[in-house]
């Protein structure tokens, strides 16, 4: 039912009571109820039918005000992103493409004088990937129903899964209360530099990402069938996402680890006492 009718039906709906109670009154109860008690039921029965109806109708009002409050936080919210997401691309990643020529043209002509270009190169190339996710992710359509910051997470799945035969599965149960903005964000990035590991590098088939609760803070671990790794990878081509980790958790007093365990490799971030 429209806005319009119901606003119809809300003033009618009294005035057409009256009207049936007294044209009801007048033809048939006259010898039975006086005047007085006549007039006294009135506004009682113009109450009871009100209550029975429009208390139905103004719910249906509300809900349709509320339905469309939410639209136009959501919209308003995409709009937010999409100019961030423009900017971004604007300004950081082209910004990232011509450093990116810039090296690969000192690397063709040999003037290098020392520095390690591939290293830069490689540097270049992950924080465009972090800037292309990051883009996405703010294109996303925000789901005002789930954690926002988690929205991110389901959108890099969502890409992984549609460019690669990762199997992801979650396991969530932090609540949002127990984390701060910052830690959010930092635990956000460890948990994406981590797929993006997996993606890379392990040629694994199946992804678990688990959080939950501890006695004295939280537990989250990212765990793939991959091929695992060795001494070699952690200090050559796995260093810089393994560093990056590393350092997130230890600039968050949080504890980092990176295991292997039947079969698998795992990435634990952990918050407090173990």
């Amino acid at each position: 039912m429209t806005y319009k009718q119901n606003k119809w039906l809300i003033l009618t709906i009294p005035t057409l009571t009256i009207g049936v109670w007294e044209y009801v009154r007048h033809e048939f109860l006259l010898p039975y109820i006086s005047m007085e008690l006549g007039n006294w039921l009135a506004p009682v029965i113009v109450l009871l039918v009100s209550l029975l109806f429009l208390t139905k109708l103004f719910a249906m009002i509300e809900h349709n005000q509320e339905e469309l409050n939410r639209a136009k936080a959501i919209r308003a919210v995409l709009e937010e992103r999409e100019k961030i997401a423009r900017e971004l691309h604007d300004g950081i990643a082209q910004s990232l493409f011509f450093l990116n020529a810039q090296i690969s043209q000192m690397d063709r002509m040999n003037q290098s004088n020392g520095l390690p270009l591939h290293k830069l190169k490689e540097s270049v190339h992950r924080t465009n990937d972090y800037v292309r996710q990051a883009i996405a992710n703010l294109r996303h359509e925000a789901d005002a129903d789930k954690n926002p910051w988690l929205q991110g997470i389901e959108s890099l799945i969502d890409e992984l899964q549609q460019e690669t035969v990762l199997e992801i599965e979650t396991n969530w149960r932090i609540p949002e209360t127990m984390l701060s903005s910052k830690e959010r964000v930092e635990l956000f990035a460890i948990i994406r530099e981590a797929l993006l590991n997996i993606h890379k590098h392990a040629e694994a088939k199946q992804v678990r990402i688990e959080a939950r609760p501890t006695e004295t803070g939280w537990i989250c671990q990212v765990a793939d069938d991959g091929k695992g790794f060795s001494p070699d990878d952690m200090r050559t081509r796995n260093r810089y996402g393994i560093q990056m980790m590393r350092d997130r958790a230890k600039a968050m007093s949080w504890h980092f680890s990176l295991e292997r365990k039947d079969g698998d490799t795992l990435v634990i971030v952990r918050k407090g006492a173990y």
